[in-house]
């Protein structure tokens, strides 16, 4: 259960970041880069954050399943299960972001994965480390 609510907790507000970081690369935001402007996208941020929870809720839950299906699989060691993740969570990211609006090319089918594939990997990690953590010892 704590695979999930990791997931959850941590893949929207970086897919979130990643998202807005890739869309105003694409716009050309960040060609001229004072403190004000990186300023102006941490506000931006901050009030969509709510959105990226509300959207970004369901693909965090489901690439946590991934995960917790590829946790039971004993050939299956972290690395290879948290890159497996990673992978699924790039091509979801690039299915639901990539093909929205006229800018297409590497640059941004690259950043539009990495939207999928830094919090998936990132949530893997963390619950990895959670699991890994040794547990309070129960008596009945």
């Amino acid at each position: 259960m704590k695979r999930y609510l990791i997931f959850a907790a941590v893949g929207p507000f970086f897919g979130g970041l990643l998202l807005l970081f890739a869309t105003t690369v694409a716009s050309g935001y960040w060609t001229d880069t004072n403190w004000s402007e990186v300023g102006k996208f941490f506000v931006t941020f901050a009030k969509t954050l709510q959105y990226s929870y509300l959207f970004g809720v369901v693909p965090a839950l489901t690439l946590g399943a991934i995960d917790d299906i590829l946790l039971h699989v004993r050939k299956i060691g972290p690395l290879v299960r948290m890159l497996t993740v990673g992978a699924a969570g790039f091509v979801a990211g690039e299915l639901l972001h990539g093909l929205r609006g006229p800018d297409s090319g590497v640059v941004q089918f690259i950043l539009h994965g990495l939207s999928g594939f830094m919090p998936a990997m990132i949530s893997s990690w963390l619950a990895h480390k959670d699991s890994e953590s040794p547990q309070a010892a129960t008596s009945t």
